[in-house]
């Protein structure tokens, strides 16, 4: 708009373009970062995809939990061979495929000589009340993904030992309130193996990564153009009033 306005001051246009090239900055900033963030969830997938689907190997024992994580263990397939322990399950409030329910974690007493916790599977309310998931006596064979325990509870709900109201896969604290001495630091989502009638159903493990960095990246990147497209035509407008306010010879 070519007003009557007077030129702005030369601090007030330095203080204004300074801010307009922090803005523009910070703005595609953050769109390269979600561009990194993009390929890493990417390389990220792939690993997951090949551990999952590749040959179970055996479950890590005590010589190497202190080096098990999230980043190079989660969704490994391992096979372990043991007998659960009776009268341990722990039951973890879930929603699954299946719907709302509860997933029956089980200590295994491995061959090898170590205990592991295993997602046996899920029960559905009415299956829990009628008590359909007693452990299987003869020593079994579990394949399954290694799991990363879920310390401290679920969203906005801790977990309460006390009463037994599990709201996640805590195995530190399940060992504890379940007495089990040294446990592995991981429990094993179990595959459908173990999944016949009166048992809980397995195999019901969701592998899922939100991807969207894409529509990150493009709105960061559209508000860093849309800043630098205001600032040009500020600049314009201005240089426009003080070409107007030059004298005339």
């Amino acid at each position: 708009m070519e007003s009557g306005r007077s030129p702005r001051r030369a601090t007030t246009l330095t203080v204004l373009g300074l801010l307009a090239l922090l803005g523009i900055a910070g703005l595609t900033a953050l769109g390269i970062w979600q561009v990194e963030r993009r390929a890493w969830k990417l390389d990220l997938i792939a690993r997951v995809d090949q551990r999952s689907h590749a040959a179970p190997e055996a479950a890590p024992g005590p010589a190497a939990w202190l080096a098990i994580n999230r980043s190079d263990d989660e969704y490994r397939r391992i096979n372990v061979t043991g007998r659960f322990v009776p009268g341990a399950d722990t039951l973890v409030q879930a929603v699954s495929d299946l719907g709302a329910g509860f997933w029956v974690l089980t200590p295994l007493r491995a061959e090898a000589g170590y205990t592991v916790l295993v997602n046996r599977g899920f029960v559905s309310p009415d299956e829990r009340k009628a008590g359909a998931f007693a452990v299987l006596a003869a020593p079994v064979s579990v394949t399954g993904l290694l799991r990363i325990t879920e310390p401290k509870g679920g969203f906005l709900r801790s977990n309460d030992p006390a009463t037994q109201r599990w709201y996640s896969r805590d195995v530190e604290a399940i060992a504890a309130s379940q007495k089990l001495g040294a446990v592995a630091p991981y429990f094993i989502d179990a595959n459908a193996a173990l999944d016949v009638p009166g048992q809980p159903h397995g195999g019901l493990t969701v592998i899922a990564f939100p991807n969207n960095h894409v529509v990150y990246a493009i709105t960061w990147f559209g508000l860093a153009l849309m800043l630098a497209g205001g600032a040009l035509f500020v600049a314009r407008d201005e240089w426009r009033i003080r070409k107007k306010s030059l004298p005339r010879v």
